[in-house]
């Protein structure tokens, strides 16, 4: 049953490829469509404002610790809405609190933006009484780089790091140098390197992509808290978890890379659908479950 899910996947997401001839408007409304999906009612959504930043809050009285979410899109496409769905796949299993944000978006608000938000939310939760071993931060494809770049903003803020990050084919390198842009061009259903181009190019707005908090698996991660990486062997985008999950190990960050085979990117979306994309939100909520326990003494 999962091969035909898989492949199924696989021909309906080559049916609607990233088209880079779109415009911003355009793109953002087809990605808005496509991602945002019916939350459950138990989830209690409602909007807030962390750190002075708008965000979706879900589980508003669970107690087992708080989720930071950082939605994917490329830095330019997407919000807390769209970004929902996984933040509460996780949350749900994990008995979370989650606050999926609303981070500025590119064009109009280029790089550092998105990693100032991303800062700005994480200092607003620890300002708000939430002790970083009871905070963890994920985030998927963009969010999972922003995740990683606010890991980074907040070390050399002198903040306290959370007690674990989780993230889903994180983009790491918007140098696109990983050899897999290539490598995988054919197997990726729905990326090419000129579609990360297309976004690249308006994220970063002229800024240097080699800069860690653009790039951060270029960046020296010392200090940073376990880091679970979840990543689909159908993507251009596999060497960013490859060397992300690398660089980890060589600052002596415990890191688990977990790389599902046969799988596209964020195929944790298609949880209800995609057995191992259950499995895989299974996974990390129980990472994150019991790395929140150990940074308690339990």
């Amino acid at each position: 049953m999962s091969k035909q899910q898989r492949d199924a996947l696989d021909a309906a997401i080559r049916d609607f490829p990233f088209d880079p001839s779109v415009t911003v408007e355009e793109a953002r409304a087809g990605f808005d469509a496509g991602q945002t999906r019916p939350l459950p009612d138990e989830s209690g959504a409602r909007p807030v404002a962390i750190g002075g930043i708008p965000a979706l809050e879900l589980y508003p009285a669970a107690t087992g610790g708080t989720l930071l979410y950082l939605h994917g899109g490329g830095y330019v496409l997407g919000s807390a809405r769209t970004g929902a769905p996984l933040a509460d796949g996780l949350a749900a299993r994990a008995g979370l609190r989650a606050v999926a944000i609303d981070y500025r978006l590119a064009p109009e608000a280029p790089y550092p933006a998105a990693v100032e938000d991303g800062l700005a939310a994480y200092r607003g939760l620890l300002e708000s009484g939430i002790e970083p071993h009871r905070l963890v931060l994920a985030g998927d494809s963009a969010g999972g780089g922003l995740t990683m770049a606010t890991l980074l903003a907040a070390r050399a803020a002198g903040l306290p790091q959370p007690a674990a990050a989780v993230v889903f084919s994180p983009w790491t390198d918007l140098t696109l140098s990983g050899a897999t842009v290539e490598t995988k061009r054919d197997a990726d259903p729905l990326f090419d390197r000129t579609a990360l181009e297309w976004f690249a190019d308006r994220y970063l707005g002229g800024a240097d992509p080699v800069d860690p908090l653009a790039s951060p698996a270029l960046a020296d991660l010392t200090g940073l808290p376990p880091l679970l990486i979840q990543v689909g062997s159908r993507e251009v985008l596999l060497d960013d978890s490859v060397r992300l999950a690398a660089r980890a190990a060589e600052a002596d960050v415990e890191v688990t890379l977990e790389v599902g085979a046969d799988l596209p990117h964020v195929f944790q979306n298609q949880a209800g659908s995609l057995d191992e994309a259950d499995a895989a939100l299974g996974r990390a909520s129980r990472f994150l479950v019991e790395r929140l326990a150990g940074a308690l003494g339990l």
